[in-house]
């Protein structure tokens, strides 16, 4: 292991790779990630599967297998089978972990990110399909996503929210897990192993934020440029904290063998390259939660990251740069309002091209 990676993981964060393909499984990538690089579980998205399913090679055989099905059938064989061979590749850490890492997560159809009905459907399709206890369905936090969220781990299945950008929505998606693993324990299943984590988008919040203080041009504008996401992020750790300490419904469900849902870093790539490369992993280091990263940022961290502990003692320093953001009026809720809604947006541009890459492979491999 690396030193930085190794100091990441002791510090409390588990290090999930976002990204996967069917060469990265069978070329070795992915096992040499986990002995090397400390990774232990794994995020797609409809952007990773886009760029995985654009590759001519490497899913031709599986399309031969297919035959000439109609294409969001062959999208579903294709992508569940990378996530089933994924998490036979983690089971072995699923277990040593009680089930809390060796995850991998696969997405609902971004086109179904406002349709409650139809994505609690989709999340049980998932589940079934894919059909490993270490798997876990990512379900959108949109406010249709809410209840879909509370449907489905009443079912007894693991679920990764996504698309989390406000402080707002997050308690609302820890209500939701709540009451979610409080139906799973009323419908008899056993809470010990449903996992959960809240992916709590990063990087893009600065993005956003960044131009609004660019177009101030202030000085007291531009010393603010860079911060808003990490303390937007660490001030949803304090809300974790505070949560699930004081929730009166959660201590029950604790007891009875419930796990946490951990807050999950995502979005943590990069994007001003003026900012450390790292960033977005080293300034949000703390006990219990999960880092997703691309490997770009992962071989960063690897190469010249710290991962020593960096939450702890900047809730009043976090609250205050929120605080002289409102004060220029920069309007936070309209910012993340915006960020999910593109979110969202981006997430159903990306499926549109799976579904043109994948019937192009069944058109190839046809004749």
């Amino acid at each position: 292991m690396t030193e930085a990676t190794q100091r990441t993981s002791d510090s409390g964060v588990s290090i999930w790779l976002d990204d996967l393909s069917r060469s990265r499984i069978e070329s070795g990538s992915l096992q040499d990630l986990i002995a090397n690089k400390n990774v232990v579980g794994v995020t797609t998205n409809p952007s990773i599967f886009q760029k995985a399913l654009s590759q001519v090679g490497p899913y031709d055989e599986q399309l031969k297998e297919l035959g000439k099905v109609d294409v969001e059938t062959a999208i579903r064989e294709l992508t569940t089978t990378d996530v089933r061979n994924a998490t036979d590749i983690f089971r072995e850490i699923a277990e040593k972990t009680d089930f809390v890492d060796g995850r991998v997560s696969i997405e609902v159809d971004p086109r179904l990110a406002h349709d409650t009905e139809n994505t609690e459907k989709q999340a049980v399709e998932l589940w079934e399909k894919v059909n490993r206890p270490n798997a876990m369905i990512k379900i959108p936090a949109t406010l249709e996503g809410l209840p879909a969220i509370t449907a489905t781990l009443a079912k007894g299945i693991s679920v990764n929210v996504t698309l989390i950008f406000s402080l707002e929505r997050y308690e609302q998606v820890i209500d939701a897990f709540i009451e979610g693993i409080a139906q799973a324990d009323a419908n008899g299943h056993d809470l010990k192993h449903i996992g959960s984590v809240a992916s709590f988008f990063v990087s893009r919040v600065d993005t956003a934020v960044d131009k609004q203080l660019e177009a101030l041009g202030t000085d007291e504008a531009k010393a603010l440029e860079g911060k808003a996401a990490i303390a937007n992020a660490r001030i949803a750790y304090e809300l974790f904290e505070n949560k699930f300490a004081n929730d009166p419904r959660w201590a029950a469900l604790e007891a009875k063998g419930a796990k946490k849902q951990r807050p999950l870093w995502a979005s943590t790539g990069t994007k001003n390259p003026a900012y450390s490369d790292c960033v977005y992993v080293d300034e949000l280091v703390a006990p219990f939660v999960v880092n997703t990263m691309p490997e770009k940022t992962l071989n960063a961290l690897a190469d010249h990251g710290n991962g020593a502990p960096t939450i702890k003692g900047t809730y009043e320093e976090s609250h205050a740069v929120m605080a002289k953001l409102a004060d220029l009026g920069i309007d936070f809720k309209a910012v993340t309002d915006k960020l999910e809604a593109d979110g969202v947006a981006a997430f159903i541009k990306s499926w549109d091209s799976v579904i043109a890459d994948v019937q192009s492979g069944i058109d190839r491999v046809n004749g």
